[in-house]
Order: C-alpha cells, then structure tokens, then sequence
C-alpha cells in the first residue's frame, strides 16, 4: 500500500514547526529589544512632608513647615536619536508653601536642573550629550529591568555619590506589589556657599565660604520588578552650613524625616507599571509559552497524520473479461 499526506496535515505540521520557532524568538530576540528605556519620556513626580527650612526673611531655620519637592523628567528625543542613548533632563525645586506655586522654578528653596544619560537596555549611566554631573552607578531614578533581590549601587544626586541600597523585601504600593530597597547617608561636604559670618557663628566676619553638609536620614524605594520602575519613594534629607573647617552643624538649611511620593504620583507611578509590565510579560512570557505549547500540539498532530497518510493501493486490481467463445 502506498501512503500520502493529506493538505490537512501538511498545514497543520508547518503551522505548528513555526509557532514552535517562534516561541523562542518572542523570549529570546523580540524581549531584550522591547525592554529599553523611552527617548520621549515626559513625567513629573511630586513628593510632600513636613520638616525644618531656614527662611532668608527670618534669617533663621523654622521648624515645622510642609516641604514639597517636584521633579520633572524630559526627555530630549533629538540628543538620544544621535547618540542612541536616553537623553533625559532632569529637574528637582524644593518648595515651601510660601513660594508654590512659582512662576519661575528658580524662586523655589532650591532648584537643581541636570542631564543623565543612560544605556537604554542596561540603564547603565554613559558619559556623552552634556551629562551633568558625572553620573555613576547602576541606576538613578529607576532601576535596570528585571530587578534582583541584591544590593544595587544608587546615584544620590544631592550627594554626587552612589549610595547601597539594600533589598529588604516586598511591599505593595496601592495593591500593586513591589521590591523594597532602604539606605542612610552619612554626613558628607557636598559643596560651600558664601553666607553672612553670624549665620555659622563668626559674627566677626561680615562673609565667609561656609561649608555645606548634606546627610539622609533614610532612603526607601519600591520598584517594579519587571520595568525597574519607582512606585515609591521617600527621603529624610538633611542640610547644613559649618564655619570653614568646623566639625559640627552650625546652620540647618533643611531637615526632614519623611518626604515622600503623593498618593498620586504614586498612582500614576502604579498605572505606568502595570502598563509596561504587562506588555514586557505577553511578549516575554504569555505569548512564548502560548505559541509552544500550542505549536506542540499541531505539530504531533500534523506528524501523526502525515505518518499515518491516506491508503491507497500502490498498483490497483486488473479486471479480466470473459473471452468471447468461437465455437457455435
């Protein structure tokens, strides 16, 4: 008997042999290209607490003020197209309610415009496009996709140094869940700035080049596992002004212990994770599996018609007629 494979089969064996090779492309070759970091990104987080602020009016540190910090982040698609790198403008104001809202950022308590430019699949900070300051470390403002529960090196701006921070667990943010990452700053001299002699105790000396001290009570982040994206996080800064050479705090510019994500940046934080989340998981996982498992089954279907085929007789029966007789 000869065996023939039915169309059927034949179309049932190559879908499943291509959803078969496509599940591993969709893991392996489409995933690391669709988890990069955005050229047009355009966000704004705001932070709210309360704490201590020195008041030029006053001329002296008040305590108990309502403290908002707003950073915004824009990305210059122009510089990242050229260099093939994220560009992103960074912008940090620190408010009072005496100055908010504020026509112009620079009369906020301090105002802090920057560059970072980063790696768009590792996250990575590269030197080039007018970065400012000298960015290191292996995230700043997010984490790298695919967070690990391990210590990751963080850019403390305010600082200019990176700063340990330690995996502590889980925790959810708005029902969403999240890995948690704490640190401290110890006190470190980030800089000087010329001030009356009487505000760090030289009343002798109408100015002088105070030193300028910066330190953070504590530093909790919750991040996206998946995007490495902050859906939290809070700050305890503390500044302060020492007479040149001095070894203790002779003015407090700002302190406080809790400054931290609204309840609405942190929504807005959550939606954009699920979001991106959710995509980098269909393509990553959903998708692969769904194209295997499904690829798996027509295949063997298809296998097992074409192997089984159609019967047919290789050489069909001969009919033989009767003769005609020739005797009467």
């Amino acid at each position: 008997m000869r065996r023939t494979a039915s169309p059927l089969s034949l179309i049932l064996l190559g879908l499943g042999t291509f959803l078969l090779v496509l599940a591993p492309m969709l893991a392996w070759y489409v995933t690391p290209r669709a988890a990069v970091n955005p050229i047009d990104i355009d966000t704004t987080a705001v932070y709210r607490g309360t704490g201590s602020v020195f008041d030029t009016d006053e001329i002296k540190t008040v305590p108990d003020r309502r403290i908002t910090v707003t950073q915004r982040v824009r990305g210059d698609v122009a510089a990242s197209e050229r260099s093939g790198n994220a560009v992103w403008d960074v912008v940090t104001t620190v408010d009072t309610d005496t100055s908010l809202p504020a026509a112009d950022p620079y009369d906020a308590l301090d105002f802090t415009p920057h560059r970072w430019v980063m790696d768009r699949r590792t996250t990575r900070p590269v030197h080039c496009c007018g970065e400012s300051p000298y960015i290191e470390g292996e995230a700043y403002l997010k984490f790298p996709f695919d967070v690990a529960k391990r210590s990751y090196q963080w850019w403390d701006n305010t600082g200019r140094t990176t700063v340990t921070l330690r995996y502590e667990g889980t925790e959810r943010v708005q029902g969403y869940p999240g890995y948690r990452f704490t640190a401290r700053v110890a006190p470190r001299k980030v800089g000087t700035r010329l001030v009356p002699g009487s505000i760090v105790g030289t009343p002798g000396r109408p100015q002088v080049l105070a030193e300028e001290w910066y330190s953070n009570h504590g530093l909790k982040l919750v991040v996206d596992q998946r995007t490495g994206r902050v859906i939290y996080a809070q700050t305890g800064p503390r500044r302060t002004l020492r007479a040149p050479g001095g070894a203790k705090d002779a003015a407090v510019l700002l302190d406080s212990r809790k400054i931290a994500f609204t309840a609405a940046t942190q929504r807005d934080a959550v939606r954009q994770a699920k979001r991106d989340s959710g995509k980098l998981r269909a393509v990553g996982v959903t998708l692969p599996v769904a194209a295997a498992g499904a690829g798996s089954v027509l295949a063997v279907v298809g296998g097992v018609l074409v192997v089984r085929g159609r019967k047919r007789p290789e050489n069909p029966p001969t009919v033989e007629m009767p003769r005609p007789s020739l005797t009467m």
